[in-house]
Order: C-alpha cells, then sequence, then structure tokens
C-alpha cells in the first residue's frame, strides 16, 4: 500500500493538466480500495493499445497515460525507419477529441507530421487515412463499444493493420522507461498547426475512401428502385455521415435516423451499453421501428467499425447476430460475383477461429479458399497485406468475425461498418427485388447447410482478483481438461498458447501454425465447440459456444446443455 499511497501523492501533486483528475484524487484520498484499483498497475498496452476507464491513476485513461503511450510511439517511430508522420482520429467518447490533441502535440514535439481529421470520423477511415497518406503509423482514439465510463487508443501500423505482437512489445518498452510527468514532450496544438507539424486531412482524402467503398457494391444499380426503407442509427457515434452518405449514394432513399442517437453523445444517454451486438443497444431504434414499419433496421456502434440489423418477422423485429449476417454476405457476395463474372481466380475468405463453420459449407460449394486466424480483425488484415505482398490483393472478396465486423475489399485493414452497411442493405434490396426476406434468405441458408447456433457467453473478473481468476481458469484448463462437457465427447483440445491441437482419445498432437494466443478450443462430438479466452480490452473471460442441428430448437438445446456444464466447470 505504501507505494500506491506514494503514487497516489505524485499524481495528487502533479496532475493539473486537467482538473477533473485532481476532483477525482481528492474524492478517493480516504478510500484505500479506490487508490489501489487506480494505481495496482499500469494501464496494459497490447494489440489492441490501451482501453480503460476513464479517470485519474495509472490504470486509467487519461491526459497523462495517453501522452506517455504517445511519447513511447513517437520514439519508436523515430527508431523504426518508418515514416515520421501519424494520421489521427476519434470518436465521441467522451475526452476523445482532447486526447487525439493531445496525441497530436506529443508528436508534433517530436518532430513527427500528424494528419488529424477535423472532426471526429470512424476506425476504419483511420485505416484509410494511414493508407492513403503513407504515414508510418496511425493512432484512432476509440474504445468501439465499451459502456460511457471507458476510452481507448488505438495504434496502427504503416499499413493500416494494428499493430503486430512484436510492434506493440516494442512500443511497449519505449513507454515503461518513460516517467509520465518529466518524460513527454509536448506543444501547443495551436503552434503545431501554425508550424505546419499538425495537418488537418483534406476532404478528398474521405471522398476517395467514399469511392473505394461503392467500388465494393455488386448490384447497387438495382438499389434505387427497390423500395427498401431503413431505419438507422449511429448510436451517438461517428457513423452518422458517412454511412446516410454511402446510403444515399447507392440510391437509398427513406433512411429514417434515430433522433435520439443522432448526434454525438459520449454518454449514450439512451444506449448505456452502445454495442449493436445486444438488444437493449437497439431498443430505441427497435420503437421507432414500430412506428416506421422499415425493411431493415441498422445499427453502427460508436467508432463505426461494426453493424447489427433487425428484420421484421410477422408483427415484430429479430435480431440476426453477427455470425448470421456475415454468412448471408459471404454467400452473397459469392453467388453473385460468380454471376457477375467478377469472382477472381482462387478467391480468398477469412474467418476468425470463433466465428460460424458455417463459412465452411459455403466456401466449399463456391470454390472459395477459407483462411481461420486468432480473434482479432488484425488478423484478418494481415492475410490481406500478404496477398498484397505477393500482388494477389484482388483475391480477397470478404472476410468477417462473430462480433459483427465484416469487411469487403482491401482498401482499409480493420472491420468496417460503412461498407458493411451498404452491402447489407444493398443485399436486402436485391433480395425484395426477387420477392425474398432477410428471414427467408437465412432460413434457405439453413435448409441447405444445415441450423448452425453459435452463443458467447461472458463472465466479468473485475480488478487484480479478477486478473488471477482468469489466469487460475486458464491454467486448471490446460491442466486438467474435461472429457464431456454437457454429456457431449471432448474428441481433441486445441491449446493456442502451447501452439498444440491433441487427439483427446489417443493423445497424439498436431502443430498449430497461428501465432500463440491465451486460447483453449474443445472440440466435441457433433460438429460441436467450445472456445474460452481471456478478453484483451475488457475484464472478461470469453466463452463462444458452437452447435448444430436439424433445426434452431435442436442447437439451442444443446447449446444450453453445454452452457450449463460448462459453467460448473469453470466455477461461477
Amino acid at each position: 500500500m505504501a507505494d500506491i499511497q506514494k503514487m497516489f501523492d505524485l499524481w495528487l501533486a502533479n496532475a493539473t493538466a486537467d482538473p477533473d483528475l485532481k476532483a477525482e484524487l481528492e474524492s478517493v484520498k480516504n478510500d484505500e480500495d479506490a487508490k489501489s484499483d487506480r494505481f495496482y498497475r499500469d494501464l496494459e498496452f497490447g494489440t489492441g493499445g490501451l482501453r480503460g476507464v476513464i479517470g485519474a491513476g495509472t490504470n486509467r485513461m487519461n491526459v497523462y497515460t495517453v501522452k506517455k503511450a504517445t511519447q513511447g510511439l513517437a520514439e519508436y517511430i523515430l527508431d523504426g525507419g518508418v515514416t515520421k508522420s501519424v494520421a489521427l482520429s476519434y470518436d465521441s467518447r467522451i475526452k476523445s477529441d482532447y486526447f487525439a490533441k493531445s496525441a497530436a502535440e506529443v508528436l508534433a514535439a517530436n518532430g513527427i507530421e500528424v494528419h488529424i481529421y477535423k472532426e471526429l470520423m470512424p476506425t476504419p477511415m483511420l485505416s484509410w487515412a494511414t493508407r492513403a497518406l503513407k504515414c508510418g503509423a496511425g493512432v484512432m482514439v476509440t474504445a468501439s463499444h465499451n459502456p460511457a465510463k471507458y476510452n481507448g487508443y488505438k495504434v496502427y501500423g504503416s499499413d493500416g493493420c494494428q499493430v503486430t505482437l512484436e510492434a506493440a512489445e516494442a512500443i511497449l518498452g519505449k513507454i515503461n522507461n518513460i516517467d509520465i510527468f518529466s518524460g513527454v514532450k509536448s506543444v501547443d496544438f495551436d503552434k503545431a498547426v501554425a508550424d505546419g507539424m499538425v495537418k488537418f486531412i483534406d476532404d478528398s482524402v474521405i471522398d476517395e475512401y467514399m469511392d473505394k467503398v461503392r467500388e465494393q457494391g455488386l448490384h447497387t444499380d438495382l438499389v434505387a428502385d427497390s423500395g427498401l426503407k431503413v431505419v438507422y442509427t449511429p448510436l451517438n457515434g461517428t457513423g452518422n455521415k458517412p454511412v446516410r452518405r454511402i446510403l444515399s449514394e447507392i440510391g437509398i432513399k427513406d433512411v429514417v435516423v434515430v433522433p435520439e442517437q443522432e448526434l454525438p453523445d459520449g454518454n449514450f444517454t439512451t444506449c448505456p451499453y452502445p454495442n449493436p451486438e445486444i438488444q437493449e443497444a437497439l431498443q430505441v431504434g427497435l420503437n421507432l421501428c414500430d412506428k416506421e414499419k422499415p425493411d431493415l433496421l441498422l445499427a453502427t456502434d460508436p467508432d463505426c467499425d461494426r453493424v447489427g440489423i433487425a428484420v421484421p418477422d410477422g408483427d415484430h423485429y429479430e435480431l440476426f447476430t453477427g455470425n448470421e449476417v456475415g454468412a448471408l454476405l459471404l454467400e452473397y457476395i459469392c453467388k453473385e460475383r460468380i454471376a457477375l463474372g467478377t469472382m477472381p481466380e482462387n478467391p480468398v475468405a477469412v474467418k476468425t477461429i470463433v466465428t460460424t463453420d458455417i463459412t465452411k459449407a459455403i466456401c466449399q460449394k463456391y470454390g472459395v479458399e477459407l483462411r481461420e486466424v486468432l480473434t482479432g480483425f488484425k488478423f484478418i488484415g494481415e492475410q490481406i497485406g500478404w496477398l498484397e505482398e505477393k500482388g494477389e490483393e484482388q483475391r480477397y472478396i470478404f472476410g468477417f468475425e462473430e462480433s459483427y465486423g465484416y469487411l469487403a475489399g482491401g482498401y482499409v485493414r480493420d472491420k468496417d461498418a460503412v461498407v458493411a452497411s451498404m452491402l447489407i442493405c444493398e443485399m436486402a434490396a436485391f433480395y425484395r427485388t426477387k420477392g425474398i426476406s432477410l428471414i427467408e434468405a437465412r432460413k434457405r441458408m439453413y435448409d441447405e447447410y444445415g441450423v448452425y447456433f453459435n452463443k458467447l457467453e461472458n463472465f466479468t473478473c473485475e480488478g487484480a482478483s479478477g486478473m488471477q481468476r482468469m489466469k487460475e481458469i486458464m491454467t486448471g484448463l490446460r491442466e486438467n481438461a474435461p472429457k464431456t462437457i454437457g454429456g457431449v465427447k471432448v474428441l481433441a483440445v486445441a491449446d493456442y498458447a502451447a501452439s498444440v491441437k491433441k487427439c483427446a482419445e489417443t493423445g497424439a498432437e498436431e502443430a498449430i501454425t497461428l501465432p500463440k494466443s491465451d486460447v483453449i478450443t474443445f472440440y466435441l462430438e457433433d460438429d460441436a465447440s467450445v472456445i474460452i479466452r481471456p478478453s484483451g480490452t475488457e475484464p472478461k473471460i470469453k466463452v463462444y459456444y458452437t452447435t448444430k442441428g436439424a433445426d434452431k430448437a435442436a442447437a439451442t438445446a444443446l447449446q444450453s446443455a453445454l452452457s450449463a456444464d460448462f459453467t460448473k466447470i469453470l466455477g461461477f
């Protein structure tokens, strides 16, 4: 506790840049638990950058942790032989603009040119700017779909992908050697603009991005006359302008925006969890759907890299999962590109290991090579980069992850809810001209390939004790793997940290060629699986269930049995 008290006193004396920090520190000076939570560790910097609760302390997102991370990034750039320029963007979260400008001040002070958007912009548009402006790195200030109390800081390489593990470790090495109060260079933002070290990104860069998005369309010529009506919510985030623009450009005339969630609001007053994966985030939009009766509800998260939908089914609106939307888009792209004669030779699709296996059946039908990667869209972007290095970027047709992230085309290297929104609406409009609803399209897909049911369950593990509990759970599963889960036999166990997949019956091993990661997969009979991993960005341990059945009831029942037993195995 002595060290924590020492850190607390140091911050109380020195954290003067943001008056909110001093007020917060004063409010907790007699609360030992509150002080410990703010100072027991440094906010972790990894391939996802920084993410944490906004507030005072080393374990919080604030101007000092942001500037220290940026100083480390600046020193990495200066040592790394990359272009000495950085693209910057930010979302609607509390203090996002402040953190972005603070990062620009540090970069400029270190002699690194900054290109920053004039206003908040989506994550994929940061990836685009990094590539289009040939920057050495990019920074996006966002906590994606986390609750309002969070913010974050994502770092991108010159390729527009989130940084690799090696780069993240090198940047962290720099960060660890920096004194948070005395070791950071900084210059006034306005002075940096006047000196030409900070430049605002020109509208032509935005126009070029929109052109690239529009190029991914397949039947945009049919959209204007389809009669498609859309209710759209940007969930008070960055999607409002670019998504509405692209929908207008492809001819969707009837777009009703959810008024309470149209404008930027980091408090997310009407959607405390601004995550399009959950119904609560979409409820205000669903209420409007009851009045407007659209063909589609579209919802993008605050940094507009994920998108969720709901579609009419009788007298109510049904939410589609990320797996369902991704599978529908994959089949639509495959089928229609073949019909149009635009399918490349040896096409490639990419999914993460926790994403639905119905993709395997779809790719087999259409002759598409399916590549599986670790969780995290950076690994999908990495695959596009490897194809590009061989001059084969056009082979990539689509990539997605179960958590509502999709990308068609290689113009950016992160999930893109702008292009996904366009393609979802285009697909819905195309099917509408054929007299097919999205509900019917999903039914036809399941009739052909079988009903795959996927469910994610989260177990929250807050604070230092939670971190320790997650480690103990993963260690326990590695040392004593269950023989059955929910009465279903375990056939094999894949440990991505040890890079080994082991047959449960014979003990035979095969190597896993993906990078090491703290993930375990249990392969079960009946095409079922259970995957567990600690979150890299939230205090949660995540469990992914995959089941397959003749119908949804059978697949759901099996998942429920697996979940009930595995929850007991984990001790929750």
